[in-house]
């Protein structure tokens, strides 16, 4: 592989005589990592019904390598359920080390496509909020599939401009996450058309963006919170250079000691102007040390008084459509109706804490619990995948080995007579080895599928 003169005389500097291993890393095969989402699934659970050898990442506790020569993680069923999410190991690491906890207000401020959003979310199990931001409104698309396919429910997710987020968010979040734009110096290895990109806009280019979001993300964190800045980029410029100019502007902010792993390398306080030991907290991994591409990681605290983030009032009980409360008897699942809202007759139930968003550009803001129809209500995908089995009252239960599973994947009508008696009628979940996978209406033993269409299963 040819690379740039400027980035090879960078790198020999960087690594000295660690560059020829560095060099050998190119001429290995690339490395496939999947990682489990807990927000569905336990480790050990996964584990016992896995289609495929998993070999664990050792600094990920959820995280395994799969051979991605030999099979297709994401053309089996259990990927539709949103078992797992397929991430290259040394991305999973940012989510990893931000220590969310369950009731946090977390943001990720550039999430797409949402490998990091949706580990994010797993850990808040349900609870206080996750708000998901990409300035591009194609990418956030994405980014909000991802998180509504692996189940999480309590979102906002945004495409604005970070600084338009602040006057909303002004000391709000407990964690934020900020895996930055960069040069993409460590996926070159994966990657080759990004030795192209770094040759337009370089690590000067990118730095600049840098710069600009980590100032106003700082702005957005509540005193005593933590925030994990991220790059998958080696340049000084846009790591450790990153960190001392927010420390400069934000003197609040301090580097954290973040939890370790056999081939992690420290941060390098040579190429900073203070020359100070403590960004030798951060970390650097290459993919000549590990199993992985290339990443840069801070963990930094806001120091001052701990107070809670505020948290918006909730509405009050209102008188609900009777289609629609007729619907919610059939959840086995305790919901704060105060939290529920209608908008154009499309039904959320909002997170815990939801602010006003007026002004505010946003695909969606909480859990889409279906719609409103001519005296009916239509539960919708994102509350499919929100539930597990044990959810909901009408349960259709199929084998991963049962054709009608991929035959429902691609949103054909499925005949039903052997796993419901004649008069059975009404909306069921369907499931495959009880990870649900989308709603069907059912009528004379016969299955009318409701699978989301941009969705399905593609031979």
């Amino acid at each position: 592989m040819k690379l740039p003169e400027a980035f090879e005389e960078k790198m020999r500097l960087l690594l000295q005589e660690e560059y020829d291993q560095y060099l050998k890393c190119f001429e290995e095969p690339r490395h496939y990592g999947l990682r489990v989402n807990t927000n569905k699934i336990s480790v050990e659970e996964f584990l016992k019904i896995a289609p495929w050898p998993l070999i664990p990442v050792p600094w990920i506790p959820n995280g395994f390598y799969y051979d991605g020569e030999h099979v297709q993680p994401a053309k089996h069923p259990y990927y539709f359920a949103g078992l797992y999410y397929l991430q290259e190991p040394s991305a999973m690491t940012p989510a990893s080390r931000l220590p969310v906890e369950p009731g946090d207000l977390v943001l990720d401020v550039c999430a797409a496509p949402g490998g990091k959003a949706t580990e994010l979310g797993a850990k808040l199990l349900g609870t206080g909020m996750l708000v998901a931001n990409d300035i591009s409104n194609s990418r956030a698309r994405g980014l909000l599939k991802n998180l509504e396919l692996l189940g999480i429910g309590n979102v906002l997710v945004t495409s604005e401009e970070p600084g338009r987020l602040v006057p909303h968010f002004t000391e709000f979040f407990d964690k934020i996450l900020i895996d930055a734009p960069c040069s993409g110096e460590g996926m070159f290895r994966k990657e080759k058309k990004m030795i192209k990109a770094w040759e337009e806009h370089g690590p000067e280019f990118f730095s600049r963006l840098q710069r600009s979001i980590v100032v106003q993300a700082a702005a957005m964190l509540r005193p005593g919170g933590m925030l994990l800045y991220s790059t998958c980029t080696f340049d000084p410029r846009e790591n450790e250079q990153i960190i001392e100019y927010l420390m400069k502007k934000c003197p609040e902010f301090e580097i954290c000691e973040m939890e370790g792993a056999a081939g992690f390398s420290p941060g390098r306080p040579e190429f900073t102007e203070s020359k100070s030991p403590e960004f030798e907290k951060t970390v650097r991994i290459f993919p000549h040390k590990i199993h992985g591409e290339g990443h840069f990681l801070a963990l930094l605290k806001k120091k001052g008084p701990e107070i809670p983030a505020g948290r918006s009032q909730t509405a009050g009980k209102r008188k609900l459509p009777e289609e629609l409360e007729e619907f919610l008897r059939s959840l086995r699942l305790e919901l704060d109706l105060r939290r529920l809202e209608i908008r154009e007759d499309r039904v959320y139930y909002m997170p815990e804490g939801m602010p006003e968003l007026r002004g505010i550009r946003f695909l969606r803001s909480g859990l889409l619990l279906g719609e409103l129809k001519k005296n009916r209500f239509e539960p919708g995908q994102a509350l499919a995948m929100y539930l597990k089995r044990e959810d909901y009252k009408n349960i259709l239960d199929l084998s991963v080995e049962d054709e009608r599973v991929i035959r429902y994947l691609k949103g054909e009508t499925l005949d039903v007579e052997d796993l419901v008696p004649a008069r059975e009628k009404g909306w069921y979940l369907v499931c495959v080895d009880g990870y649900p996978l989308g709603f069907g209406k059912l009528a004379s033993q016969m299955l009318k599928n409701k699978y989301l269409p941009g969705w399905r299963w593609m031979s």
